[in-house]
């Protein structure tokens, strides 16, 4: 394939932009070469300026959970921008689209939209902290939680890609109060706790990882992480911005049956367009302003395009009863499809997946946390990149992020990926 117009067009944006890109991870930093540029998307394919078609596993990192452009999407956003883009002021649409959420998802009874998932889980821990009276909050090492201050400490994601644990510009006063844990190690949190009695406000985790690749939770983690929380008067926050009506209606907590104190979502909640939202029961809730005292505020806050987007595609996922079995369905079959060949030509590797989620790691070793996902093989997953584009096949431009499936994805698309899996296996 030919990327001649891509290359053109970093070229001209690195001259106004930093880095050619406005998020680090689409520079291509982690993998080498020239970020493409999009053109255009349906379905399960995108098409870049090159008018390249390629097999999208990103799907705009996760929202595209019913393919690219879905047309009710679409058709919504259209007719609400002939009446206007924003206002300012409440719409009956921000009610619709709560009233619908809160009826799919488990332990929730009021939510708050704002206009990012970096948004949302500042939020959330602001309150978490005006709610319990409490400084500190726990934080997992390769959870991504957006870039916030609080959260920029042993990120995973972009920040991994780069090799820079921390970011300049964060405080050592606010680096304080953030204590950092290992995913899936129970003891290490309850050590924490124990170190830093009556002082930890919240924990919050991302139930299933995407930021170190897809990374599960060990049986019985999630549930032991909600029992230190309640024992030490802690709120236990999902990050579900991944995951919210991803993995389920309801999310993780309906998929693994563990109720947080507050969730926060993004991606899909939105149909695609910029949104984050969290939510709690109401006396927690109930203590952000104007009933309560922790401030939170945003002008585009509940933007009407976004929500009438947002509100489609619940609505789409409300109604269809086997979106998420068909999801499952097509995960399992490129999951089996990988591991055959890559065994074939006798590759190390090992593949995580839950739900719609799955991630290639280059290393024997089981992926747990961020420190055995860092051990895979980083060269070996450049070549796995580059080869796949150039069979038509994009999946994340860095080993430490998650593919995401959409139902848009046909059976023989994933023959395709698989037969390309295979060519691009016999030259590594």
């Amino acid at each position: 394939m030919i990327y001649q117009r891509s290359s053109q067009l970093f070229a001209e944006a690195e001259k106004v932009i930093p880095g050619g890109v406005n998020s680090p991870v689409r520079a291509f930093k982690g993998v080498g070469g020239t970020p493409l540029f999009a053109k255009s998307a349906k379905g399960a394919y995108l098409y870049d300026e090159d008018d390249n078609r390629l097999i999208d596993y990103i799907n705009s990192w996760g929202p595209m959970i019913l393919g690219h452009a879905y047309q009710p999407v679409v058709d919504a956003v259209i007719e609400k921008a002939k009446k206007g883009t924003s206002f300012g002021m409440p719409t009956e649409l921000e009610t619709k689209i709560a009233e619908m959420a809160i009826a799919m998802v488990p332990n929730i009874d009021k939510i708050r939209f704002v206009n990012s998932g970096t948004e949302a889980c500042m939020s959330a821990i602001r309150l978490a902290r005006g709610f319990t009276n409490k400084d500190k909050i726990i934080k997992f090492s390769g959870c991504y939680h957006g870039h916030s201050d609080s959260f920029l400490i042993a990120a995973g994601s972009g920040l991994s890609t780069f090799g820079v644990p921390n970011s300049p510009g964060v405080t050592q006063g606010t680096a304080k109060d953030t204590l950092l844990a290992q995913y899936n190690d129970i003891d290490n949190v309850k050590a924490l706790f124990e170190a830093n009695p009556n002082e930890i406000a919240a924990v919050i985790i991302e139930p299933v990882a995407g930021n170190m690749g897809c990374v599960p939770p060990k049986e019985g983690f999630l549930q032991a992480l909600r029992e230190v929380c309640s024992n030490h008067n802690a709120l236990l926050i999902f990050d579900e911005v991944m995951t919210g009506f991803r993995l389920a209606k309801g999310g993780a907590q309906e998929l693994y049956n563990i109720n947080a104190d507050i969730v926060c979502f993004g991606k899909v909640i939105g149909g695609g367009l910029p949104v984050g939202a969290f939510a709690a029961r109401e006396e927690i809730m109930n203590f952000l302003a104007p009933l309560g005292p922790v401030y939170q505020a945003g002008t585009l806050s509940g933007n009407p395009l976004a929500m009438v987007a947002g509100y489609a595609m619940l609505q789409a996922l409300n109604a269809d009863l086997e979106i998420y079995d068909r999801l499952e369905a097509k995960t399992a079959y490129l999951h089996k499809g990988i591991d055959e060949v890559l065994k074939a030509n006798d590759i190390v590797f090992t593949i995580n997946r839950v739900g719609s989620m799955i991630s290639v790691h280059f290393d024997a070793v089981p992926v747990v946390d961020f420190q055995t996902a860092k051990n895979g093989d980083n060269e070996t997953f450049k070549k796995f990149f580059h080869g796949l584009l150039q069979e038509g096949v994009y999946i994340a431009p860095s080993a430490y992020e998650t593919w995401f499936i959409t139902d848009a994805l046909t059976y023989e698309d994933l023959d395709f990926t698989i037969k390309a899996v295979d060519k691009v296996a016999k030259s590594l």
